[in-house]
């Protein structure tokens, strides 16, 4: 621990005086869920009614509150990735905290940073903000303070490499170290420097180890490395043993219990209990749990004795109910209907973002349109579900507009705006002639109207994904492949076919393929992305040119095969399965700029970062500041020693207390006696002998080495010294005002680093015609730095550096050596 770390000092001066009066159960009590629907949310802890601290409340999710109602449906993390604007991120997580506080929940399981995007069929992957670590980051760091902010803890997830939904909970993640720093753990490190209070570890295992009880994942790299000061929390139902676990790091599990049937039983709770009485598991690391989960908690802002109550239940919509749903226990008002969307303040805010995150990826003159003569709208996406926007269990359907993925990451609608709502009124307000076919399948029906003189025919298409435990149209969380869905290719190619003057707007989770984007009669194609409740008014605000479009946080390949990665869907034959990350660092736009150059058939058809605008814009005058920050100093010298804050008084509380009344499903802290007193195991298949074998040092709590990465939160504190700034103009040369998301890609050097990696951007908003802006950059040295995995540091290596400046991974405009940068104090 860091106690000098900027934010927590005091959080935990407060965590330690309320844990030092806690007794051993009640610090078991904090770190085991009580239960699957044993309480109202979708994760709860044990309380502390002695001290007057309710049980925890955690609720997904990534896009809204799970299990709600009265809250905002906001648009995918993938989807708001795409406007490149940290104000809307940090807007995004300010929002997300408001309504998850109004409803008295604790800690939102949000952000997602994992999976990353290694593989473009990915179930989860739009649940991130892109195919990027650099760009991940900023989106999670500014999403960490937003939420945050408003007194809630944030939950970044999932720790970590868990990069398909085929075999989640078996399938190991074989990373090399080098990847594992640079790539995949790189955002998690800026939400940690960002504050984070919880993150959230994974099904899957890495190099063959469980996420949840990895030591070198947890202590060695979150702990260790990077100063993380709150605390992990298993995915639910991730955790595989008791004392392994607890040694290596994790510090709650959720929900509490060993599986989604184990009715009660627990690897923590009582047999934790039971783990720190016979000295399997130090009472140091109890006392670290649970320090770590108050420090997270005070750290927001919060205090035990102004905590506000839990007013909604997860699992129902009624004002009355059981609030134990498990076994139908505790009659009562369990809903409040607290409405917590602000008015139409977060309406507005989702409907700017799901705009701004739009990415016109063609455009041969037809937008923005004005006021036209005939508008012909086509394809069932452009609808809303007939059965309504949240007939289908966690989203787990795709019939009508696609404006959320299905799984965990999920949230019901308060309403949903169409597209052929929206448009239809945009007509109507603008004298245009509106007709519309909301179906993929009645050809005779769309020739009919998309054949008539003066149509504008705009193609409705999608494509979903979503999480593994729900299968949809035969894809089971990952997609089976990158098609669109429904016939969704046929249909643009009917009407293109017929049709010279066709939109295609695209609802997806991620890239599709396209063979029919270079037919002159489709004259612009969109990227929607999954735009949340204000689907239909943010699509009107691109088409009609009111809003500034958005860039591609992923790479459009030509096919499956040409990202060079792919999921695992089969059993090949050994357990669990072996995923080896064989491509290191060389995912999306990295790959491709590895193995296809521009003008080979694998290049990309659009590429990472790019997106089209309403004007065009010079870049000129770019200027390279070096910085002389101070040489790089390993850090050395011991971590204090864990301090003990139980006493054996305390200790010794572990019986059952005479007045509780068990509750079959609940998970309990406490252990029955025998006639002398002596505890008893309370589920022996899961006890652990005090002569169990852990390897050396597990249980060591005396003064600890420093690793020579670490010192600070994030990491060691000199990987944020600046080393150079990079300025340039950008002056707006076209005849609109508009938005430009200048990008700054640096090469490393090396034989085998990627050609440049993303290392900055900016959205800079509202450029008048003539009008020049500056575009200014900073570059830490963790920027500029590679991972030694002999040294286990970051280093500066001595190859030639170079920066890019331009509005694209491809469209790079300017460059120059970092080397021949003007040295300033």
């Amino acid at each position: 621990m860091y106690a000098g770390a900027e934010g927590w000092t005091e959080a935990r001066a407060k965590a330690e005086a309320f844990v030092s009066k806690l007794t051993l159960a009640e610090k078991v009590n904090l770190t085991t869920g009580s239960g699957w629907m044993a309480d109202n949310c979708l994760g709860n802890t044990g309380s502390v009614p002695r001290l007057g601290l309710r049980a925890l409340c955690l609720q997904d999710g990534p896009v809204g509150l799970r299990f709600s109602d009265y809250n905002s449906a906001f648009p995918s993390g993938q989807t708001v990735g795409a406007t490149w604007s940290r104000k809307i991120w940090a807007a995004r997580g300010r929002a997300l905290g408001a309504e998850a506080k109004g409803k008295g929940i604790d800690v939102i399981l949000a952000p997602s940073s994992g999976p990353l995007g290694r593989v473009p069929a990915g179930g989860r992957n739009n649940e991130g903000f892109g195919s990027d670590p650099y760009l991940q980051g900023q989106a999670a760091a500014e999403m960490v303070q937003g939420i945050q902010s408003e007194g809630v803890i944030a939950c970044a997830k999932h720790w970590i490499a868990n990069e398909q939904e085929h075999f989640r909970e078996f399938i190991s993640s074989n990373v090399d170290d080098k990847t594992m720093h640079e790539l995949y753990a790189w955002p998690f490190a800026d939400a940690v420097r960002a504050g984070v209070g919880s993150i959230m570890c994974s099904y899957n295992q890495i190099n063959n180890s469980y996420a949840c009880q990895n030591s070198k994942m947890m202590n060695g790299i979150l702990k260790g490395e990077m100063g993380f000061q709150g605390f992990v929390v298993s995915d639910w139902m991730a955790q595989h043993s008791g004392v392994a676990s607890a040694l290596a790091g994790l510090d709650m599990t959720m929900a509490g219990d060993i599986d989604w049937s184990s009715f009660g039983r627990s690897y923590w709770g009582s047999n934790l209990t039971m783990a720190v009485l016979n000295g399997t598991v130090p009472e140091w690391r109890i006392d670290d749990m649970a320090m770590r989960i108050m420090s997270a908690f005070f750290k927001v802002g919060n205090e035990v004795e102004s905590l506000p109550k839990t007013n909604f239940n997860s699992w129902s919509r009624h004002v009355s109910g059981f609030g134990n749903q498990a076994i139908g226990e505790n009659y009562g008002v369990i809903n409040g209907l607290v409405d917590v969307r602000k008015g139409k303040e977060h309406a507005n805010h989702i409907r700017d973002s799901a705009a701004k995150g739009t990415v016109i990826l063609k455009n041969n003159g037809i937008l923005p349109l004005r006021a036209p003569r005939f508008l012909a709208v086509v394809g069932e996406d452009a609808r809303t579900n007939p059965q309504g926007p949240n007939s289908c269990r966690d989203r787990a359907c795709n019939n009508g507009t696609l404006a959320m993925t299905w799984g965990s990451g999920t949230a019901n609608f308060p309403y949903l705006i169409d597209p052929h709502s929206a448009l239809q009124r945009q007509a109507i307000d603008d004298g245009t002639r509106y007709e519309s076919v909301l179906t993929n399948k009645d050809w005779a029906s769309i020739e009919t109207v998309i054949s008539q003189p003066h149509a504008i025919a705009i193609v409705f298409v999608n494509a979903a994904s979503g999480e593994g435990y729900l299968k949809v149209e035969g894809n089971a969380g990952d997609r089976s492949n990158l098609n669109l869905w429904n016939n969704g290719d046929e249909l643009i190619k009917n009407v293109s076919s017929v049709n010279p003057r066709t939109i295609v707007v695209i609802h997806s989770v991620g890239p599709v393929l396209m063979e029919w984007h270079t037919n002159p009669n489709i004259s612009a194609i969109l990227w929607a992305g999954l735009p949340g409740q204000e689907s239909g008014n943010s699509i009107v605000d691109i088409l009609y040119g009111k809003k500034s479009p958005g860039r591609s946080p992923f790479s459009w390949g030509p096919s499956r095969e040409s990202y060079g990665t792919d999921i695992i869907y089969e059993d090949q034959g050994e357990w669990p399965p072996q995923q080896d990350f064989k491509e290191g660092l060389f995912v999306d736009y990295r790959h491709f700029d590895k193995v296809a150059p521009e003008g080979s058939p694998e290049a990309p058809m659009y590429e990472f970062g790019f997106g089209l605008s309403w004007s065009e814009f010079e870049y000129s005058d770019l200027v390279i500041e070096r910085h002389s920050a101070p040489d790089f100093v390993p850090t050395t010298g011991f971590a204090p020693p864990a301090p003990v804050l139980s006493d054996k008084e305390s200790s010794m509380a572990f019986a059952y207390p005479p007045t509780i009344r068990r509750v079959r499903r609940w998970i309990y802290p406490w252990l029955d006696t025998d006639e002398h007193g002596a505890p008893i195991p309370d589920d022996p298949e899961y006890g652990i002998s005090p002569n169990t074998s852990f390897p050396a040092g597990a249980t060591d709590g005396g003064p600890q080495p420093l690793l020579p990465s670490s010192g600070g939160q994030g990491g060691h504190p000199q990987l944020w010294d600046v080393m150079y700034t990079v300025r340039c103009t950008i002056k707006n040369v076209g005849s609109r005002t508009t938005d430009e998301i200048p990008q700054l890609y640096v090469s490393l050097g090396g034989p085998d680093e990627p050609v440049r990696v993303l290392r900055g951007f900016d959205r800079l908003e509202d450029i008048g015609p003539g009008m020049s802006v500056e575009f200014r950059a900073e570059l830490t040295r963790r920027d500029v730095s590679n991972w030694d995995p002999v040294a286990q540091n970051w280093v500066v290596t001595k190859h030639p550096k170079r920066v890019w400046v331009g509005s694209s991974s491809r469209d790079l405009r300017l460059s120059a050596s970092l080397d021949e940068g003007e040295l300033r104090d």
